[in-house]
């Protein structure tokens, strides 16, 4: 699929490793968007897959933009600046958009540092579980930038808006633990116990009737931005689609059995 990504199939679960520890598993490099990218892709068109879950290689998760690439593809070596808009709409934004138009639920494994759109691609996510070495940092700041991959619409929806102005705009790292409190992961657990409590996490998931968990997660992804009566009317034509699953008739049949 991707040098950038090792992807392996474990049942109905998805894995799906970013595998350069040399530069810290860093995004803006265009064959890491066009993996991630393509991944989703791939993934959406699987009907077998049921979850996916993301992780990194090496002590960290990712290091958000490749510093040593960034002045050449989005900065001076353009000539024009209004040119970085394209560099970033046809660059790195391609990556929340195909996670947030992913069916399957997601879960970041985060096994080290998270910096920069590294932290936004853990928020891309729908849930988060970390490793006790891992590391939260917004820190576009501290190099003079912003978030331009749409960290600013997702830091906020994951911690809420002060926790998000706090980390935007100072830049400083988080710790696990801290990101436990504030809510920015679910869990944090011992190293060595990170991908078998993602894994055991995905497969609890997993064992749920496939339709059901897409189309769950297409109501919460809507519920975001839509009215309530206009969510209801989506709900009911779901539901409408659900009821008629073999799926739901299995089901149905063993909980009339028990």
């Amino acid at each position: 699929m991707s040098e950038f990504l090792k992807f392996e199939k474990i049942g109905h679960v998805a894995v799906a490793t970013m595998n350069r520890p040399q530069t810290r598993n860093a995004l803006s490099d265009a064959d890491a968007i066009a993996g991630l990218v393509a991944m989703c892709e791939a993934v959406n068109r699987d009907l077998s897959v049921r979850v996916l879950v993301l992780t990194g290689a090496g002590p960290a998760f990712s290091s958000g933009g490749n510093l040593k690439t960034l002045r050449d593809s989005v900065g001076t070596g353009l000539g024009e600046p209004a040119q970085s808009r394209y560099a970033y709409r046809d660059g790195i934004q391609r990556v929340p958009l195909a996670l947030y138009e992913l069916e399957v639920p997601t879960i970041a494994a985060v096994n080290g540092p998270a910096y920069g759109a590294g932290n936004d691609l853990a928020c891309m996510c729908d849930i988060r579980i970390a490793s006790e070495t891992a590391v939260f940092a917004e820190s576009f700041v501290k190099l003079g930038l912003l978030p331009g991959d749409g960290g600013a619409w997702l830091l906020p929806r994951a911690v809420g808006m002060s926790r998000a102005c706090e980390m935007s705009f100072t830049g400083e790292p988080v710790d696990a633990q801290q990101a436990l409190a504030w809510g920015l992961v679910s869990s944090v657990v011992p190293a060595d116990e990170l991908m078998p409590a993602a894994l055991a996490l995905a497969q609890r998931i997993a064992a749920n009737p496939a339709h059901a968990l897409r189309m769950t997660k297409r109501l919460l992804r809507e519920g975001q931005h839509t009215r309530l009566s206009s969510l209801l009317e989506m709900s009911a034509g779901f539901q409408a689609l659900a009821h008629h699953t073999a799926e739901h008739e299995a089901a149905l049949d063993g909980f009339l059995r028990r």
